[in-house]
């Protein structure tokens, strides 16, 4: 049975530079070669000609198409502009002023390559299996919400005031698409990742998979290192949770959890290096999960992050756009289970600010993104060390936790079953 498709957004700008390799139609013309399209008074310019919207339909086996200058890693430390290329149909419409690229194409050979973007494509069968769910999953859930007027999909949601900034970033942000191809949604980097036949057998063998709760398919979130212990849902985004999204240790017993909420014992969690799946330095492992920008990064499971006063005072002035002055403090107020900072008191000589949540921390606090709110603060002589656990929002799967599970030979359901407590594997196709 044929799979459904997904738009996903690639690239925005007032002009974008394409290769067509093999036959396209467009507007009834077949074309190759370099192309070149710009935004011209709300329409998209091509061939000297004036479009509301302009799609390339690949008509010859084996087409696709290339992209120039795609940004990958958006804000991140990684950030860094690839070109890459695309099977599928190519999209160009006119979106707040200038040009959003967007590849259609059906949900399986999407996966086959976000499972090689995500992770490594030399990954481990079970654990490529396990995330060919989760990632399809994730994707049927935030697809069949937008369709669904009385379900909407997670949406951003921000309380600024003069004494706050609390919030989160949804996907309410993608109208004309269904999801990006970076970190904010899912890694998706076309053909440009290399598969290999273990990708393709992954996609294949689970193909339709899906989890589910009850009968509802599940928000499966996942993110590169928990650091020994889950996230619940709200800790990061609105103020619900999931039964199968909840706080548990990233190890095969569940005794002796600390509460992780209370500042002492996340000190303690976060300055120890206790248990866990995802607590690994086999690079062999890690490069199942980790393609090669990933591993720049030498350490997910524990780090450190040291400011002056006057580097953190200059950080914070212009990530919040607002002068703080000489920053004095940094109060936790609020952590999740994981000990993840869902709300944190940033105490300057001008005024003080109230940050929230976990996204909005990393991102004020780092030039780029801290790797994650799981942390502490040391006051030092001149300024500020950050001892952190993890690497992203620790909500559901742990990908290098999975990768271990995977390589210790646990199956790919028991995979999904240890990081999504209660769902259970159903298929919708």
């Amino acid at each position: 049975m044929e799979t459904e498709c997904v738009r996903v957004g690639i690239q925005s700008g007032r002009e974008v530079a394409f290769s067509l390799h093999g036959h396209y139609e467009a507007v009834g013309k077949e074309t190759i070669g370099l192309q070149h399209a710009v935004c011209e008074g709300g329409k998209v310019c091509w061939n000297g000609q004036h479009y509301e919207s302009l799609h390339f339909v690949p008509v010859s086996e084996g087409a696709f198409f290339e992209l120039y200058g795609v940004t990958i890693g958006r804000q991140f430390h990684w950030q860094r502009d690839e070109n890459q290329l695309f099977a599928g149909s190519l999209l160009l419409i006119v979106e707040d002023g200038g040009l959003t690229v967007v590849n259609i194409l059906p949900v399986e050979d999407y996966l086959t390559s976000v499972i090689s973007s995500e992770m490594s494509a030399h990954a481990s069968l079970q654990l490529l299996k396990a995330h060919a769910v989760i990632s399809r999953s994730w994707l049927i859930s935030q697809k069949r919400k937008k369709c669904e007027k009385s379900c909407m999909p997670s949406v951003s949601s921000w309380k600024v005031t003069e004494e706050e900034r609390i919030g989160w970033y949804g996907h309410d942000d993608h109208l004309h698409f269904d999801v990006c191809a970076d970190d904010h949604c899912q890694r998706y980097q076309g053909i440009t990742r290399a598969s290999t036949p273990a990708v393709r057998r992954a996609v294949q063998e689970t193909a339709g998979e899906v989890l589910l709760y009850g009968d509802v398919i599940c928000d499966a979130r996942f993110s590169k290192c928990c650091g020994g212990m889950l996230e619940k849902f709200s800790t990061c985004w609105e103020d619900v949770d999931y039964p199968y999204l909840q706080g548990k240790r990233d190890w095969h017993v569940q005794d002796g959890i600390p509460d992780l909420r209370q500042e002492l014992a996340a000190r303690a969690w976060v300055e120890s290096r206790p248990d866990a799946f995802c607590n690994t330095a086999d690079k062999s492992i890690l490069r199942q999960v980790l393609n090669s920008y990933d591993q720049e990064t030498t350490d997910f499971y524990r780090w450190q992050v040291v400011y002056t006063q006057k580097e953190l005072s200059a950080l914070v002035c212009n990530r919040l756009d607002m002068d703080l002055g000489q920053v004095l403090e940094l109060v936790p107020l609020r952590r999740g289970v994981s000990g993840r900072i869902s709300l944190l008191r940033i105490v300057g000589e001008a005024r003080t600010l109230v940050v929230g949540k976990e996204l909005e921390i990393r991102r004020v606090l780092s030039p780029t993104h801290l790797y994650s709110s799981a942390f502490v603060v040391n006051k030092i002589a001149d300024g500020f060390v950050l001892s952190g656990g993890g690497w992203g929002h620790g909500v559901g799967l742990c990908q290098i936790g999975a990768a271990v599970m995977g390589h210790c030979g646990y199956r790919y359901d028991e995979i999904l079953l240890h990081y999504y407590p209660d769902a259970h594997i159903g298929t919708v196709y």
